[in-house]
């Protein structure tokens, strides 16, 4: 697990985070009805869409790449988002489909004047993601080959908000974004369209193998007080890890997703002697104290991974996930045996 210890270094590590915008003497724009915009660099836009242009040939063969806006606070409105990208003598309307998505023209006279793309919502209240799919790619499924690109883009486009996971790597990120991507550290965070419970891998050569426990919920690692400086902050329940740095899986790896409210497959292995149904008392009991990963909704998950002991690797792996009153609503066992 993380150890913050951020209190008087935190204004310092996001006045840094946001430095390489404010370098650029981003033009302040009043957009409707707020006076302190979400706002993103161009520039470095164009760079990640640039970036995606060099390596979707080798990562993700015909894929297509929107940028997607998700909520980042509590009461966040995401109907009816306005986006300009706005320069000293322009204003460019960007239209923003149902589904939140959307694409960026490139436009000399926008990268001339180091224009900001602008939308009307709080600076804190979005965050921002590229998205990279692949054609063919099951419905449900997302393909490592595109999360691999997906991160390599935003980060150099800038999109990560305040992220607990990156201040580590704070000063790095400055210079070399590929850090995040490349390292098993790195922690980049994906988003699923629903809750999650569970997350396996599918290569041609290994077959299904479940994911680790540190794969969702950000691994356990956030805490309440770290989630104003998370962009999972009201993601938690949908936030998950994949193995992009990990060149053992390939990038036509598929993932698919177990969500909460889905019943367990058959012959998915629950942890012996929890069933639907017990109380949080009764699972102390017979599992002891697990890591607990509390939910907006009321829900808790909580996680017994193996640690980082070496002496730990031949301990299965335990998940609880509980109802919002305090009741087993299903469990999941990751054997010793997997990886």
């Amino acid at each position: 697990m993380l150890q913050y210890g951020y209190t008087l270094v935190l204004p310092v590590l996001l006045s840094l985070w946001t430095a390489p915008a404010a370098a650029q003497a981003m033009p302040s724009v009043a957009v409707t009805s707020t006076r302190d915009p979400v706002d993103k660099s161009y520039r470095r836009m164009i760079r990640g869409m640039d970036r995606f242009a060099r390596e979707a040939p080798a990562l993700a063969l015909g894929a297509a790449l929107r940028f997607r806006l998700l909520p980042r606070l509590p009461g966040t409105r995401m109907e009816d988002i306005e986006m300009k990208v706005v320069g000293d003598t322009l204003g460019l309307p960007v239209p923003v489909d149902a589904d939140n998505t959307f694409t960026l023209a490139r436009d000399e006279r926008a990268w001339r004047e180091d224009a900001a793309l602008v939308a009307n919502r709080r600076t804190a209240s979005m965050t921002w993601r590229a998205e990279v799919r692949s054609p063919g790619v099951p419905e449900g499924m997302r393909r490592l080959g595109d999360l691999r690109l997906e991160c390599r883009v935003g980060m150099e486009a800038g999109l990560v908000s305040n992220n607990a996971h990156l201040f580590a790597w704070l000063g790095e990120l400055l210079s070399n974004p590929d850090r995040v991507c490349e390292d098993p550290d790195g922690r980049y965070l994906f988003f699923t369209a629903r809750p999650v419970f569970a997350m396996t891998l599918h290569s041609g050569g290994g077959g299904a193998v479940p994911a680790p426990l540190r794969s969702v919920y950000a691994g356990g690692s956030v805490q309440a007080a770290d989630l104003p400086y998370c962009d999972c902050q009201v993601l938690l329940d949908r936030a998950f890890h994949a193995p992009i740095w990990d060149r053992a899986w390939p990038d036509d790896t598929l993932l698919s997703f177990e969500y909460m409210d889905d019943p367990a497959p058959a012959g998915a292995p629950a942890v012996p002697g929890v069933t639907a149904g017990q109380t949080r008392e009764q699972v102390r009991a017979l599992l002891g104290p697990g890591t607990t990963v509390a939910f907006r909704d009321g829900r808790e998950a909580w996680l017994y991974p193996r640690s980082d002991d070496r002496h730990s690797e031949s301990r299965p792996e335990y998940l609880v996930l509980f109802d919002a009153g305090g009741l087993v609503l299903k469990s999941r066992l990751r054997g010793r045996t997997l990886p």
